[in-house]
């Protein structure tokens, strides 16, 4: 593997973890009055999965995406820490 395939598979791992982290502070910070605006967010993707029916086998897809500040937040500190390393 090349080193600047090494460098991008770090990179999205940074900021899948960042997007995880970010996800839990904004579902642990919701509760707080004065850090509620950390779980604000919205959902994109297909709330219903599509279901694909070939007799023989059954196929399910879908798709979510839930942003919320906190997980962009979290993006943001991944890539600088990336940057930094």
């Amino acid at each position: 593997m090349a080193t600047r395939e090494k460098g991008t598979l770090v990179l999205i791992i940074f900021i899948l973890c960042g997007i995880v982290i970010g996800g839990l502070i904004g579902q642990l910070t919701s509760g707080i009055s004065w850090l509620n605006w950390l779980g604000y967010g919205m959902d994109f993707g297909l709330v219903d999965p599509i279901t694909l029916d070939l007799g023989v086998v059954q196929l399910t897809l879908g798709l979510l995406f839930k942003i919320n500040v906190s997980s962009i937040i979290g993006i943001a500190i991944a890539i600088f820490i990336y940057r930094k390393f």
